[in-house]
């Protein structure tokens, strides 16, 4: 089979098939063998390796995948796509792909199963939609992870490696940089892929931390916090508190708490770096013992 990095072979698989793409998966494909050869390389795929690929599309990177992986999964949730791909990977008998929704998938048991429960690494070229629920369900849900590589939108990628006080900080960063070590291993412009986004693309690797950075008693109760305190970011972090109705503390409490933390009560929550939220949210958790 020809490999699909290369657009002319990617044309004739989308004819032959008579594919058209699905504005609701967010769908774009990559045609430019030197960003798969770094996404490959970013995510550091060797033949010891079981990856987990989400959102193979018509089997680009999937073909790079089998080629440096001892076993891959490959998520589709597009059916259009499952005869497709049993056509561009028929070479490869190292590869299973999964017709659902990643989201539904049973990760944990995926790792168990393919993998002796050793941490796995991820894959993906993600629509700009999904990313955050992706990210976050993947690290939420304490999946054996070792590192996620993954194509999103340029601002995605810029928003999970900025810190406090700056436009683009929000939960996405905060949660990103809880559970990994984020670095941006190439910025892809839009000519890289078919049909063009209107945006610029990077790849970013999330590297899965051994211990996360900061103690926190209650994680749930953390980002609990951390996503009142980014829902109206015009607020103060207390107004933003007060208005959370999964924080069930008094407006007095609340300002207490912030000023046990040691910051201004007028603070917003874009101010506060991971730390100071960790902090807040154990003064908040003895609180409510």
């Amino acid at each position: 089979m020809a490999t699909l990095g290369n657009p002319q072979n990617t044309i004739a698989v989308l004819q032959k098939y008579n594919f058209n793409f699905q504005k609701k998966f967010g769908q774009n494909f990559l045609i430019d063998t030197r960003v798969l050869e770094r996404i490959i390389a970013a995510a550091g795929v060797t033949k010891e390796d079981f990856v987990l690929e989400i959102g193979p599309g018509i089997g680009t990177m999937t073909q790079y995948l089998c080629e440096n992986a001892r076993e891959v999964a490959a998520v589709e949730i597009d059916k259009n796509l499952i005869p497709i791909l049993a056509d561009t990977l028929s070479d490869y008998d190292n590869v299973e792909v999964i017709n659902n929704d990643i989201l539904k998938v049973d990760i944990n048991k995926l790792a168990e199963e393919r993998n002796g429960g050793k941490p796995i690494k991820v894959v993906a070229n993600l629509p700009y939609y999904i990313t955050t629920p992706i990210i976050m369900g993947l690290f939420e849900s304490h999946v054996p992870i070792d590192s996620i590589t993954i194509m999103v939108q340029k601002e995605v990628a810029d928003r999970m490696q900025v810190g406090p006080g700056t436009k683009e900080y929000g939960a996405l960063s905060l949660a990103v940089q809880y559970y990994a070590k984020p670095e941006i291993v190439a910025n892809v412009p839009p000519n890289c892929f078919m049909p063009r986004p209107k945006v610029g693309s990077a790849v970013i690797r999330l590297t899965r931390h051994k211990e996360v950075p900061v103690q926190v008693e209650d994680e749930k109760m953390m980002f609990r916090i951390i996503r009142a305190s980014f829902n109206q970011r015009r607020k103060t972090l207390a107004n933003g508190l007060n208005n959370a109705s999964d924080i069930p503390l008094s407006k007095e409490k609340i300002a207490q708490a912030i000023q046990e933390l040691g910051v201004s009560a007028s603070i917003r929550g874009e101010a506060l770096s991971l730390e100071q939220f960790a902090k807040l949210s154990n003064i908040i958790k003895n609180m409510l013992k």
